[in-house]
């Protein structure tokens, strides 16, 4: 059974249809991605599953509960990191701890779970003292201080710097490890493409693409990227031309062209007929933005 299975989940706001028959699963111990433009409809999609919305249609299951008729049990095996919290600004995090401790029958020892989140030296600190990333780490002990089997993290790294942020990536990394399985909303491809093993694109409501990473990537239209600079210009006609180009752009002395291996095997006989030798050369793979853009659209871009 999966630890979280949504099938054909449909919700709306008077005319507007926020969620459209939308379906996935997530395996026990994975780290299981969700990724949308904004509006998408990725909150709207994890608040049924953590049965703070009640779906029109569809149905979501929560380690076999249903969060609506069954919100007790579910709050008994799954975490939740809301994608806007705050607490009050002069409560300790200490505080913090006990009080989210007492809510369970038998939570996490809160002492450990703040010295794994290097909380445990601001235990004294208040709320409204924390930094961005302290915040994010109180936050996601909070969500694990019921001993949860499941934990939502919903827009974790949103406002994080960028040392902040992978800190938070190998925290997420280190509750996998412990076992926890892992519904990470998110709009940093980086972030999705590092750390989850299965991903649903939602785009308009409906979901546009379930699969790996690596799979996503490969639908891309262009799986790999040229960019280098010449002495001798070739002409824009004749590069867009080559076999399976998706795009030519050139922009401060410096070309990038999109395509497939047919297309950089082209390119290399390009440049040996023409005598041109190509500078500051590089060739790349693509990466989940090139397949996020082409999933949702170029309305999106």
């Amino acid at each position: 059974m999966p630890m979280i299975e949504v099938q054909g989940l449909r919700k709306a706001y008077g005319d507007k249809v926020v969620v459209d028959g939308v379906s996935f699963e997530v395996a026990e111990g994975e780290i299981f991605g969700i990724l949308g433009p904004n509006g998408a409809g990725k909150t709207t999609t994890v608040e049924c599953v953590e049965g703070l919305r009640t779906p029109d249609a569809g149905t979501v299951r929560v380690g076999g509960y249903d969060p609506v008729t069954r919100h007790a049990d579910v709050t008994r095996i799954l975490g939740v990191q809301l994608q806007e919290s705050e607490l009050q600004a002069k409560l300790t995090v200490r505080e913090a701890l006990e009080l989210y401790s007492s809510f369970y029958e038998r939570p996490a020892d809160w002492r450990t779970l703040a010295e794994r989140l290097g909380l445990d030296a601001h235990l004294k600190a208040r709320f409204g003292k924390l930094s961005g990333g302290q915040k994010q780490r109180l936050f996601i002990a909070l969500a694990l201080v019921g001993n949860p089997r499941a934990v939502v993290l919903d827009e974790l790294t949103t406002g994080l710097d960028p040392r902040a942020r992978r800190d938070t990536w190998a925290l997420i990394e280190d509750i996998r490890a412990g076992g926890v399985t892992v519904l990470l909303v998110t709009h940093f491809m980086e972030e999705a493409q590092r750390l989850c093993d299965q991903i649903a694109v939602i785009d308009k409501g409906r979901l546009a693409a379930l699969d790996t990473p690596d799979g996503l990537i490969g639908r891309a239209a262009a799986s790999k990227v040229i960019s280098f600079a010449a002495e001798s210009p070739l002409d824009s006609v004749e590069l867009r031309a080559l076999p399976q180009a998706a795009s030519v752009e050139t922009k401060d002395g410096r070309t990038v062209v999109t395509g497939t291996d047919t297309t950089v095997n082209a390119f290399i006989q390009l440049l040996a007929r023409r005598a041109v030798t190509a500078e500051q050369l590089r060739v790349v793979d693509a990466t989940l933005d090139d397949a996020f853009l082409d999933l949702t659209g170029a309305d999106h871009r």
